[in-house]
């Protein structure tokens, strides 16, 4: 037997979609049969909740595995055309039952959910070389509006070792330069920092703020700043809050 725990690492399988490839469900995981090499063999996968595959090879002139397949080095004809076989299968289960599952915290899952609830926007994973950075753009006017990225806490100032998934999203500069603590909130990394903002997805902030965040990106995105008002907003707040302050004095 052959298992493989990397090759569906990063990927979120539909197990519903197995079941219309030919798969099987058994006890716990999914069972996929099929007969190859002009039915000499028999190829059978078994992909389990973890996404951890097993593979046999049944040599069908004996009804016994076929030992060569469990050996990581063999080569030989057969040997080049079961793992053609089974990549190939695997390939289609990849195109057809999985999408990417590159980002794990709770925050991420949130704010993916959340994005694609309101805005019906998933994420573009642009490039090969990082696979952990993705983007989200406006569908009008193709902006980005979010970043979704896991680095090293060092690239963005924190002090302690390992990684940490992160969002980058724009702001107005009067904003940024207000929120930035380096701490919960920080200069945007790997873009212009005079315009775009990253937050911690580790929980530091609350992500109903990250929510109402991501809102004020997707406004600056179409043009739209909501600055302005809000600080025109709390200035008469404030002046109110004084006046009624005097007039409280008054009739003391």
């Amino acid at each position: 037997m052959v298992i493989d725990k990397i090759i569906l690492k990063d990927l979120k399988i539909n197990f519903e979609k197995l079941l219309g490839l030919g798969f099987i469900k058994k006890d716990n995981y999914y069972e996929y049969e099929t007969k190859i090499i002009d039915n000499q063999f028999s190829l059978i996968i078994k992909i389990d909740k973890d996404n951890s595959i097993c593979s046999d090879v049944i040599d069908l002139s004996t009804n016994e595995k076929f030992i060569l397949y469990d050996v990581t080095n063999a080569t030989g004809e057969y040997i080049g055309k079961i793992r053609e076989e089974y990549n190939n299968i695997i390939e289609t289960v990849k195109s057809t039952c999985c999408c990417k599952n590159i980002f794990k915290s709770e925050y991420a899952k949130l704010i993916i959910e959340y994005i694609k609830q309101k805005y019906n926007d998933d994420l573009e994973y642009l490039w090969k070389k990082f696979p952990n950075n993705a983007i989200w753009r406006n569908k009008e006017n193709n902006k980005w509006y979010g970043i979704l990225l896991i680095v090293e806490k060092t690239k963005i100032g924190i002090k302690e070792e390992g990684s940490i998934e992160i969002i980058d999203l724009l702001l107005e500069p009067e904003r940024i330069e207000k929120m930035v603590d380096n701490k919960k909130y920080f200069l945007g990394y790997h873009m212009n920092k005079k315009y775009w903002i990253t937050i911690k997805l580790d929980g530091s902030v609350d992500i109903n703020d990250i929510y109402e965040w991501i809102n004020h990106s997707y406004n600056l995105s179409k043009g739209k700043s909501l600055y302005k008002e809000e600080c025109r907003i709390e200035r008469v707040k404030t002046k109110n809050k004084k006046m009624k302050m005097e007039l409280d004095k008054i009739k003391e």
